[in-house]
């Protein structure tokens, strides 16, 4: 025997019947429009089971009563704004109607909302549009100097956009990678080898101060990795040492004395 699946209110049997589920309650839609249904703030009839309902702060709406106070514009997919008095309003309407002012390009700005996203922002008591709080409060990228409205990275206490990040040569994207400055540009590892990086006169590989060899021995305009400044004929470590140049080679004294 099948077990039986009645409407709460007439207890009308609801197998095979279309019926709503209302806090927990299974309802039938004729009982639902009558005892359940939330009563539409523009026409004030019930919104009954088969019709699509929008609501807004504890509102309810048919869909097609959702429209402009002033122009009746269908706001169901639309930006509007919900005033004091309870009046709906597209976000034109409202602007003109009685919007706050940014306090900084001092342009009408309402309280918009989509599906209750505000579309303005407040800085202390004072509201502004989102172009004017980013110009004014905003970080600028140390870059391009353009306002960073959301995400950015940080490198020697200096934000920048993430998609500006890049290396000055190749332009890849650094965020997370490793890279290294020069006279305040950035360079990814390869870029800066090829690019910027002195040549160590001894091995002629590029110093660049990445893992072993990052210590660099600099005299007359030549340079060495630290572990390569050695003594030509004995191979003596003469770093922080006395030393004789005789052409391109490096020798210690005692060498040098018997070239």
């Amino acid at each position: 025997m099948t077990e039986r699946f009645d409407c709460y209110y007439c207890r009308d049997n609801l197998h095979g019947k279309k019926y709503v589920k209302k806090d927990e309650k299974h309802v039938c839609t004729k009982c639902f429009d009558k005892l359940c249904a939330n009563t539409c703030a523009e026409c004030r009839r019930p919104i009954g089971a088969d019709a699509k309902e929008l609501n807004h702060k504890n509102r309810h709406w048919h869909e097609d009563c959702f429209r402009c106070a002033k122009c009746y514009k269908p706001l169901a997919n639309e930006p509007f704004s919900a005033r004091d008095d309870g009046k709906i309003m597209c976000g034109k309407c409202g602007s003109r109607e009685d919007g706050n002012r940014c306090q900084a390009c001092y342009k009408v700005v309402m309280p918009v909302f989509f599906y209750s996203i505000l579309l303005f922002l407040n800085k202390g008591d004072d509201i502004y549009c989102g172009p004017c709080h980013d110009k004014k409060f905003a970080k600028k990228c140390f870059h391009c100097k353009q306002p960073i409205t959301s995400g950015g990275i940080s490198y020697q206490d200096q934000p920048w956009h993430s998609e500006c990040f890049v290396c000055r040569t190749c332009r890849k994207n650094l965020a997370g990678t490793r890279f290294t400055s020069h006279e305040e540009h950035v360079y990814c590892v390869d870029c800066y080898k090829t690019s910027v990086a002195k040549q160590c006169n001894g091995c002629k590989n590029p110093i660049t101060g990445f893992g072993h060899g990052t210590n660099v021995v600099n005299y007359e305009g030549h340079s060495w990795h630290e572990y390569c400044f050695n003594c030509k004929k004995c191979s003596l470590s003469l770093a922080n040492k006395r030393f004789v140049i005789n052409g391109e080679n490096i020798y210690c004294p005692d060498c040098a004395k018997k070239l």
